[in-house]
């Protein structure tokens, strides 16, 4: 027999770890959620609504927002009411926004897929850039909007794109029932139309005092919406904490 010694296996083991921790990387990379290594701790259904009986959101500022509030943009409060038979209302620099035959509601508002909505200006800039909208929208547990209500989601967004592609957010997610004032603070941009979006958690009170992580959010098709009954939006968030 031979009396040199064993070959060691410390460099395989090594290798292998450092295989691991470069797998779980770029995993963390492709998908966010691989970087917490923890299930999500909350999931909410936010219920964005314009118009009709019960809205929970209005836009406040920019061309689609004083139509949207009643008004032509420079001109005094007309008791708006939405053109029929195609009548077009001209802005200052001489657009021509039109809004939903249905709800009134002017195209290129809201959260909704509206990329075939989308109306440019003669600057070159989509009629809804820059509009601020207002919102205090409902939480629940499940996609129907009658099902719990877990709490409010209150802030706004910003129509941020030139395109109308994206919308910036920023909102806190009051959670009904907390002992201690439970909130969370979101803020990133959001993709009209994309499967996906990523927000930023920068926040919260009570059992989420000084949270940090990320939120999953995704537009589903709200069950049962009439469309006469205005425009509804609904996002499934799925909220990760980093600790």
């Amino acid at each position: 027999m031979s009396g040199g010694s064993p070959p060691s296996i410390f460099p395989a083991i090594l290798l292998i770890a450092l295989l691991h921790v470069g797998m779980t990387m770029v995993a963390a990379v492709l998908d966010p959620a691989a970087a917490t290594g923890k299930e999500p701790i909350l999931e909410l259904y936010m219920h964005d609504i314009l118009g009709g009986s019960n809205p929970t959101a209005r836009p406040i500022t920019g061309l689609l927002g004083n139509i949207y509030n009643g008004q032509v943009p420079f001109a005094r409060p007309i008791g708006f009411i939405p053109p029929r038979g195609g009548v077009a209302i001209p802005n200052a620099n001489g657009a021509i926004p039109t809004v939903n035959g249905l709800n009134g509601i002017p195209l290129g508002t809201g959260l909704g897929n509206q990329n075939d909505q989308n109306q440019m200006g003669p600057d070159g800039l989509g009629l809804g850039f820059g509009t601020i909208t207002v919102i205090d929208d409902v939480l629940t547990s499940a996609p129907e909007l009658g099902s719990q209500t877990v709490g409010k989601a209150q802030g706004v967004y910003v129509a941020s794109s030139a395109d109308g592609a994206t919308q910036m957010m920023t909102f806190t997610a009051m959670i009904e029932g907390g002992e201690y004032g439970d909130s969370l603070n979101f803020y990133g941009i959001y993709g009209i139309g994309s499967s996906m979006s990523y927000l930023s958690v920068i926040g919260g009170t009570g059992k989420f005092k000084n949270a940090c992580g990320f939120a999953e959010v995704r537009s589903l098709i709200p069950p049962g919406q009439n469309v006469k009954e205005g425009a509804e939006t609904l996002l499934r968030i799925t909220v990760h904490l980093s600790h």
